[in-house]
């Protein structure tokens, strides 16, 4: 609040300033033109591309394709596509003349074209300058800004940055397809080169190691080995031959005796032979019961019977040789083929050795031929997508040439001179605060002074102060009453018998608290006398109306009595001496015992003694008196002094080890200090009312 009008000052001018900036600024204009960029292009074929699909986070590829909107190389693009590289309104409109530099150096009329690599960079990055791309949150569209002094020019930019950009984004997937081509290209041929190598390799193994493989019958299925066939269709004609020799083994071992074999019993022939037998064993049965075996019929059917029994074991005899004549052959079969079959397993055995190194060969062959079919394939895919031209960003909105400038804005720019006029002045007026070190307010006193406050003193600016305290109800005698009072309880005994009164400076104030302070004493019915201890500039001598001839120097040069150094203030009740002649050195008197030997004999007569003494600063009169009395009261002026000198005065009288009681503020303005109240309210409290009543 104290340095409120720095405050506002400052605030004005800042505000002023502003106005007046933004009054002198050149219009300028900013076009906006709006592009989408897609995460992915829509894919015409299903080829994908040749480069390596982003795997990174959408925010990655955003940040890349601002970045790329930004670039140096798209700038300059737009300079040369403008013609603004050879233009000298284009440069001459942002400012920029050339002086000495060579690359505008002036022939025929026209830029030099050794300089248009150098005019080239600086146009391009005068049109950065001045650009801003602002990406739309949580979409896909791009703000393209430009500013210039000339709208028109504005839009041409910001359109032709936009279609740029698209034009360098198609030729960046050009350059990447033919680049692809090419490597693909010269990949072909490095596989085809290693393929044919591996063929060449595999063949010759073959042919010096003799080893021939059918080729594959299906998809998917490697060649074949012959011997490999050869062993697998042996080793089941094997298996056959020795399931065949078991069967007839098995049958050769159950041929028994009365022709039980299988084949016997299924044989038609004997099957017939057992049956005539059968029916001539009746015929015989039937004529034993009748006759003898000596009987004619059944000797005849007998002797049948036997030769029927003959006919029957040479049959099974003959079914009996068939079955091992069988048996042997299919034993001798097998015996066969498994010697084949082991020929063949040994052959088989050193073509797998063989083979070993023809299959490291073979997976060459293959993994080659895999390569370059695959990298083939690849190569087709490019030729046919190459030709698609896919884009991803497309121009949304183009822009339309300003009407209304962009800046200066005036209101914007009287806000920020304003809050800036605030934070400079509420800076100013801190810094002016730490920098002061004036005594504005009461409680400063004993915050920067270390001395407890007796009271403050407001300024009288109607009346003197003899006037002032005459007046009883003045606020002057009210702020030394309440001083009064504080005194009484800094000793046991009240107020201190004798007061010495000095200040840091002359002109503070202490000679009238002096006299205040023994004018409300002997209002309190106590006897008073004020000593006028400055011998240098005496001023106690006017109140009572005479002069200075008589007083303090002369007892302190010798002279005894004291009586006839004394006069009396009758209008305040109180008896005064004077400083007396002024002495060529005022110091030297008060070396002396004089001035204790005075105030005592003051106090037989009066019940206090006030002595008003120079100035603490550069005078060593202060120090000398202080000692020889019971206690200080320092006076300090508001608003005015320097704590920084009254704290060096105070060390001087705290060295000479006077008893400083308390400070009292004098001259204090309460509009003037922090908060400008309080203290004035306490001593003007009712003035107006009682003044109106009386």
């Amino acid at each position: 609040m104290r340095w409120r009008f720095v405050i506002a000052g400052v605030v004005a001018a800042c505000i002023l300033l502003g106005l007046i900036v933004t009054l002198l600024m050149t219009p300028k204009y900013t076009a906006t033109s709006m592009i989408e960029i897609a995460r992915e292009g829509e894919k015409v074929t299903s080829f994908q591309g040749v480069e390596r699909d982003v795997s990174v986070a959408d925010q990655e590829f955003y940040q890349t394709q601002y970045g790329l909107l930004r670039s140096r190389s798209l700038a300059e693009r737009v300079a040369v596509q403008l013609k603004l590289v050879n233009d000298p309104e284009f440069f001459s409109l942002f400012g920029v003349e050339g002086g000495d530099d060579p690359a505008f150096a002036m022939e025929n009329g026209q830029y030099a074209a050794s300089g248009r690599a150098e005019r080239q960079r600086q146009a391009g990055q005068i049109l950065l300058d001045h650009l801003s791309v602002d990406p739309d949150r949580m979409s896909r569209l791009v703000d393209i800004n430009f500013t210039s002094p000339d709208p028109q020019f504005s839009a041409k930019v910001a359109n032709a940055w936009g279609n740029n950009f698209i034009t360098s984004n198609l030729e960046r997937k050009a350059q990447a397809t033919s680049y692809g081509r090419d490597v693909l290209k010269k990949q072909l041929a490095q596989l085809k080169d290693r393929l044919d190598e591996s063929q060449r390799r595999l063949v010759n193994y073959a042919s010096s190691e003799k080893i021939i493989n059918l080729p594959a019958q299906g998809n998917g299925e490697a060649e074949r080995s012959m011997v490999a066939d050869d062993l697998a269709a042996l080793n089941a004609e094997l298996a056959r031959a020795t399931a065949e020799r078991i069967s007839a083994e098995a049958r050769y071992q159950r041929v028994g005796g009365g022709g039980a074999s299988t084949q016997a019993l299924d044989n038609q022939a004997i099957n017939s032979l057992r049956q005539r037998r059968a029916e001539l064993a009746a015929q015989y049965e039937q004529l034993m019961t009748q006759f003898e075996p000596a009987y004619p019929r059944a000797k005849a059917i007998k002797a049948q019977i036997d030769e029927l029994d003959q006919s029957i074991a040479a049959e099974e005899s003959r079914v009996s040789s068939s079955l091992q004549a069988d048996y042997r052959q299919a034993l001798q079969r097998e015996n066969v083929l498994q010697a084949k079959v082991d020929a063949l397993k040994a052959q088989y055995l050193d073509l797998r050795r063989r083979s070993i190194q023809y299959n490291i060969y073979q997976q060459e062959v293959d993994t080659n031929q895999a390569l370059y079919d695959g990298v083939l394939q690849r190569y087709k895919e490019i030729g046919v997508a190459g030709g698609v031209g896919v884009n991803n960003i497309s121009v949304v909105d183009t822009a339309d040439v300003p009407q209304v400038p962009s800046s200066p804005r005036l209101l914007v720019n009287l806000a920020i001179a304003l809050l800036a006029g605030l934070g400079l002045g509420a800076g100013l007026a801190l810094v002016l605060e730490q920098l002061s070190e004036s005594i504005d307010d009461p409680a400063e006193v004993e915050r920067r002074l270390g001395l407890s406050l007796l009271g403050s003193v407001p300024k009288v600016e109607r009346q003197t102060p003899r006037e002032a305290l005459l007046d009883r109800r003045s606020e002057l005698v009210d702020a030394y009453l309440a001083i009064h009072t504080n005194l009484r309880f800094t000793t046991d005994h009240g107020v201190p018998r004798s007061l010495l009164v000095t200040s840091t400076r002359p002109a503070e104030g202490k000679s009238i608290t002096a006299l205040s302070l023994a004018t409300m004493l002997a209002r309190a019915n106590r006897s008073v006398i004020l000593v006028d201890g400055d011998m240098r500039s005496p001023s106690v001598h006017h109140l009572g109306g005479v002069d200075h001839d008589r007083g303090l120097s002369n007892f302190l040069a010798g002279e005894d009595a004291v009586d006839p150094l004394i006069f009396r203030i009758e209008d305040l009740g109180i008896a005064a001496m004077t400083a007396g002649p002024i002495p060529p050195n005022a110091a030297e008197l008060l070396t002396g015992n004089r001035m204790a030997l005075l105030i005592t004999r003051l106090l037989e007569a009066y019940d206090h003694v006030v002595v008003d003494s120079p100035p603490v600063m550069g005078l060593a009169d202060a120090p000398l008196i202080a000692g020889q009395v019971e206690g200080v009261v320092y006076a300090v002026e508001s608003h005015g002094i320097r704590s920084s000198v009254v704290k060096t005065a105070l060390g001087r009288l705290n060295a000479a080890n006077a008893h400083i009681i308390g400070g009292v503020l004098t001259k204090f303005e309460a509009r003037k200090a922090h908060y400008g109240y309080g203290y004035e309210y306490g001593y003007g409290y009712g003035r107006d009312k009682d003044d109106t009543e009386a």
